[in-house]
């Protein structure tokens, strides 16, 4: 079987772990922790790095951190993982969807304006699979609504839009390093702002809202959403060969579009943009409308020949947990809909072999055929 992701593993991660072992510094309070946050903040060029448990409660301690709350409404993709939507709602804030672009997957900018309301709070801007969201146009209409911006870059560390690095747009960024991201700490996440104010609010919100001097007298809820120092020795292992993962990841997508290009029924990842070249994040494939079967009965067949997949994100409003709230109702996007439909994404880890991607595309020829 070739799983869909399989992480690389193969540089100092051991040694950093044991030094974990070998010091007693297990815990959030060991050193590789702030290593990790000074780290990742200069990569993607903030000041602040918060390290938390994982990319989903960075999004929440963001929107916690922001002051969003009941009458608040916030912008957000339909197409995206169930965190972005869940974050906001859990605040007590309204998610407002936006349809996805049917070449690039991100949200279309073009509908944003006319989704902004006196109760827009703020835009969540996600960058979905390898390609940016186009972010001039959404600075431009913060700054003319006066607006907050969430940048969500789980899967876009190492990636630029511009010559910038994602992650560092807006008022308020997260990433994620689950397994399946270009650096890793098995779970975790991060916060990341120029903002010292806001950098402090995150820094109490992520641990309990401890006080310096009373420690356990609480002027207000947190939570625990701390970073082990463990996960943290793993996270700079990763980091350190960053460069070397997203050149991996750019030449694994190149090669995947050599060798399905000439399968007509599949629209493939968009090489690059005026603003962006694609990293490939994953590599995902999108079945033209000819083809009989939808994503799910071609992710069986693949599966029966030893190919991982995953299918493409369901969208926000036909989600039934928020459908049982009445949230979307009588909501439609058309494109989130397909391309959730018949979207998915083949083996796209940092650890799949040229071979691999040979024996993958082999299988997809077969199934297409």
């Amino acid at each position: 079987m070739i799983p869909v992701n399989e992480p690389l593993l193969n540089g100092n991660e051991k040694k950093y772990l044991t030094e974990c072992i070998d010091t007693g510094w297990i815990s959030s309070e060991g050193p590789f922790v702030s290593r990790f946050e000074q780290g990742i903040a200069a990569r993607v060029s903030r000041r602040h790095g918060i390290a938390v448990s994982n990319g989903s409660v960075a999004l929440e301690m963001a929107v916690a951190a922001l002051g969003i709350g009941k009458g608040d409404e916030v912008i957000i993709p339909t197409f995206t993982i169930i965190s972005c939507a869940a974050a906001v709602v859990r605040a007590g804030a309204v998610p407002a969807l936006i349809d996805s672009d049917p070449i690039t997957w991100n949200m279309d900018i073009k509908q944003i304006e006319a989704r902004i309301t006196s109760k827009t709070k703020a835009i969540m801007v996600v960058h979905i699979y390898g390609l940016p969201v186009d972010m001039d146009p959404i600075l431009e209409l913060a700054e003319k609504y006066h607006l907050l911006i969430i940048e969500d870059a789980a899967e876009m560390l190492g990636q630029t839009y511009k010559g910038r690095p994602c992650g560092s747009f807006g008022n308020i960024s997260t990433v994620s390093f689950y397994p399946n991201k270009h650096v890793t700490t098995g779970e975790g996440g991060m916060v990341l702002t120029n903002d010292d104010v806001l950098a402090e609010k995150c820094r109490s919100l992520r641990n309990l809202c401890f006080q310096e001097k009373k420690r356990f007298i609480h002027e207000e809820l947190g939570w625990n959403f701390r970073m082990t120092n463990l996960q943290a020795a793993l996270g700079i292992a990763q980091l350190e060969q960053l460069d070397a993962f997203v050149a991996k990841k750019h030449k694994m997508g190149q090669k995947y579009t050599e060798m399905l290009s000439d399968i007509k029924s599949i629209d493939l990842p968009v090489q690059r943009t005026d603003y962006a070249e694609n990293i490939y994040w994953v590599y995902g494939i999108v079945l033209k409308d000819e083809i009989p079967l939808d994503a799910e009965e071609v992710m069986k067949q693949l599966g029966k020949k030893g190919i991982g997949t995953r299918p493409f994100f369901w969208p926000m409003h036909e989600q039934p947990a928020f459908r049982k709230t009445a949230l979307f109702e009588k909501e439609s996007y058309p494109v989130a809909e397909r391309i959730s439909r018949r979207g998915f994404y083949i083996p796209s880890g940092l650890a799949l072999t040229e071979n691999q991607i040979n024996e993958v595309s082999r299988a997809l020829h077969e199934v297409l055929a």
